[in-house]
C-alpha cells in the first residue's frame, strides 16, 4: 500500500503508469483495476474492492484519488482493513488537488501510517534535471548546451511536468540542430518566479524601462495582487541573502541553504545580481516590499497602483523610508 504525493507530477504519473502496466497488463478496463474518486468514496466500496479476488491475475490494483485518509470518522474502519490486507491487493492513495499533510500527533493517523509506504515525488536536482532535458531533446533529434538547459529549467520552474511540454514546443519550433536561448525565449512562457527575478535584475541594473515592461508582463499573468507582492518580496529577500553571503565571503551552497532555492543555477544568478548592488539597497528593497504589502492588506486603494508605486520607488534608488508602526 502506497501514498503518492509531491510537486513533481511527471514522476508521480510515470510511477503510477508503471504500476498499472505491471498489475493490469490487459488494460485499465479489466476486472482487476479499481479507480475511486475521493470525493465520493465510501468505506464499504473500498472494503468490497479490497476483498474482491483478482480475475486471471495475481493482484488487483486499487487507486484512490484525493481522499483525505487522515480526517473523518472512518479512520478506525480503515485501520482494521489495513491491518489485514490480503496478499493479492495493491493500493495507491494519490494526492493531487488536496495536500498530503497528516497530523502525526493523532494516534489513529500514526496507526494508519504504520501500514503505508509514503512516496514523496520531489523536484529533481539540477544535474539530474539537465541530463533529463538533454536526453529528451536528443530523442527529438536536437542538442542543447548545459547552460541553455539550465536556463530552460529556470524559466519553467524546474518541474518535469512543465518541462516536457516546453521541450516538445522548443524542439518543434527550432530549425537548427542545436537549441539556442533565442529558441527558448521565442516559445516558452516564463513562470511567475522567473519574471520577478528578471524584474529584480532590471531594477538592480537601473534598466527602468525594462523593469516596467516586466511589471506589465506580471500584470498580464492575471495573478492576484497578493501573489505578485509576495513573489516580488521573496526575490528581494533572496537578493538580500545573496548580498549578505557576498559580504561574509560565503558560497552559493550557503545561499541555497539560507533561501531554500532549488538549483545552483538560480543561486549563481542571484549572486551575480547581488554583486551589482549594496547591502543597504537590498535592505531598503525588502523594507519597501514589506511596507507595500502592509498597505495592500490595510487599505482599499487600487492594488495595481500600489505595486507600480513600489517598483517606481525601487527604480529611483534609496530614499529614506518613513517611520511606520505595524502594531
Amino acid at each position: 500500500m502506497y501514498i503518492f504525493h509531491g510537486e513533481e507530477r511527471y514522476l508521480l504519473e510515470r510511477s503510477l503508469d508503471t504500476l498499472r502496466k505491471l498489475l493490469c497488463p490487459d488494460g485499465l478496463s479489466s476486472f482487476n483495476y479499481n479507480y475511486f474518486d475521493g470525493n465520493t468514496l465510501t468505506v464499504d466500496e473500498f472494503e468490497n474492492a479490497v476483498n474482491t479476488f483478482p480475475a486471471f491475475a495475481e493482484k488487483t490494483l486499487i487507486e484512490v484519488h484525493d481522499f483525505n485518509l487522515f480526517k473523518g470518522d472512518a479512520r478506525e474502519r480503515f485501520c482494521k482493513i489495513f491491518a489485514d490486507l490480503p496478499d493479492y491487493v495493491c493500493i495507491v492513495f494519490v494526492y493531487s488537488t488536496i495536500e498530503y499533510k497528516p497530523d502525526g500527533r493523532q494516534k489513529l493517523n500514526k496507526e494508519l501510517l504504520k501500514h503505508i509506504n509514503v512516496i514523496d515525488f520531489v523536484a529533481q536536482g539540477q544535474d539530474r534535471l539537465v541530463k533529463w532535458i538533454r536526453r529528451h531533446f536528443a530523442d527529438a533529434g536536437k542538442s542543447i548546451s548545459t547552460n541553455d538547459a539550465e536556463y530552460l529549467s529556470f524559466i519553467t520552474g524546474g518541474l518535469m511536468v512543465n518541462l516536457k511540454g516546453e521541450i516538445e514546443k522548443v524542439a518543434a519550433y527550432s530549425i537548427n540542430d542545436t537549441i539556442s536561448k533565442q529558441d527558448i525565449d521565442a516559445v516558452v512562457t516564463p513562470v511567475l518566479d522567473t519574471v520577478t527575478y528578471k524584474l529584480t535584475d532590471a531594477l538592480v541594473n537601473r534598466n527602468n524601462k525594462h523593469a516596467l515592461q516586466l511589471l506589465d508582463e506580471l500584470f498580464q499573468m492575471r495573478e492576484a495582487p497578493h501573489t505578485l507582492i509576495y513573489s516580488i518580496s521573496l526575490k528581494m529577500r533572496q537578493l538580500l541573502a545573496a548580498r549578505i553571503c557576498i559580504e561574509n565571503k560565503l558560497t552559493k551552497t550557503k545561499l541555497i541553504e539560507l533561501t531554500g532555492i532549488r538549483h545552483e543555477f538560480q543561486a549563481r544568478l542571484l549572486m551575480n545580481t547581488a554583486s551589482k548592488t549594496t547591502l543597504s539597497e537590498c535592505r531598503f528593497a525588502v523594507l519597501s516590499c514589506a511596507s507595500t504589502a502592509f498597505e495592500l492588506n490595510s487599505s482599499s486603494t487600487d492594488s495595481e497602483s500600489q505595486i507600480i508605486e513600489l517598483v517606481t520607488r525601487l527604480a529611483q534608488g534609496k530614499p529614506e523610508l518613513k517611520e511606520r508602526s505595524y502594531i
